[in-house]
Order: C-alpha cells, then structure tokens, then sequence
C-alpha cells in the first residue's frame, strides 16, 4: 500500500471519529476534503501511464 493512499485512509478515520465524538468544528471537514483527495488522486496517478512506450 502507498503512503499517500495510506494517509488519505487515516485522514478519513481520524475525520470519522472526530465528527461522531465531537462537536467538529469547520477546519475538522477539511480533513475529509483533503482524505478523499489524496485517495482519488493516488488511484489517478497509479493507474496512468508515465508516457509513449520507446521502441
């Protein structure tokens, strides 16, 4: 597993917990705007090709 997917995944945990336990405030929402981010664009980013192929 890459550590960006590995962060945006723990971003979204730590997200989860807080919004159920607390009372988050406004900047506790960022961590799932940037969790889900980080995971959308790691997939992006693994699954396109580096180039044209050399012969």
């Amino acid at each position: 597993m890459d550590l960006t997917l590995l962060a945006g995944i723990v971003m979204l945990v730590v997200w989860g917990g807080l919004t159920v336990a607390t009372e988050a405030p406004g900047w506790v929402h960022l961590l799932l705007t940037a969790g889900v981010f980080l995971i959308i664009w790691r997939m992006v980013v693994r699954d396109t090709p580096s180039g044209p192929a050399s012969k």
